[in-house]
């Protein structure tokens, strides 16, 4: 599928954990740290080139905020055509997911590309404690990792951007001018932010019966 197209995968995993209390990619599913779970799916997807960024065996150095870890993440892959970006805290990635994403990445003409969930909550938009306007969730989705963008489209949002800030990658292309694709993400592939969320993250994985 990549013979003529290279990818790398970069796993931000430099966070500090102050809502979970501690650094979350050291907390261990099966024994196995956040990170090295993340690792083991990209891996398993055919990705040879996998950076992580954190204080993690092999890692390199994160930045202050996300988006400056992730650049560092960035510079230190090999000039490959496309960058996978993913979270370490979302340690229940599978390696069907990370294809769907490579596959739209070679076959959709865009700069990006992200997974995302529809939403099934209502959502408002509120200004203090008024509500300003309900949102119409059919055209919302919750967004999650690996996003992959073309490795300099993503350099260039980066360093066009600098002083902003950004929950995702995808915001900083966007804010550049590069066009964004979707493909459905996995409803298993949670964000584990919170003690309890991993509690849920070690259920699922049980469950599946499988790393």
């Amino acid at each position: 599928m990549t013979d003529a197209v290279t990818f790398a995968a970069v796993i931000v995993a430099a966070g500090q954990g102050s809502r979970f209390g501690i650094p979350k990619h050291t907390a261990t599913i099966d024994g196995v740290p956040l990170w090295e779970r993340c690792v083991n799916a990209f891996s398993a997807a055919g990705i040879e080139s996998i950076v992580v960024v954190g204080d993690v065996p092999g890692g390199v150095p994160g930045g202050d905020r996300r988006r400056d870890s992730v650049l560092s993440g960035v510079k230190a892959v090999p000039n490959v055509d496309w960058v996978l970006v993913h979270d370490a805290a979302r340690a229940l990635i599978t390696p069907d997911l990370i294809l769907s994403v490579m596959d739209r990445a070679l076959t959709a003409g865009a700069a990006g590309v992200i997974p995302g969930i529809p939403v099934t909550d209502t959502v408002k938009r509120v200004d203090g404690n008024r509500v300003v306007e309900t949102l119409d969730r059919s055209a919302l989705i919750a967004v999650q990792t690996p996003q992959a963008f073309e490795r300099g489209a993503l350099v260039e949002a980066h360093e066009a951007n600098r002083s902003l800030d950004a929950t995702d990658d995808a915001a900083l292309v966007e804010r550049s001018g590069g066009t964004v694709s979707v493909v459905p993400g996995d409803p298993e592939n949670i964000k584990i932010t919170y003690p309890e969320d991993l509690d849920r993250a070690r259920s699922i994985a049980s469950e599946r019966g499988a790393p």
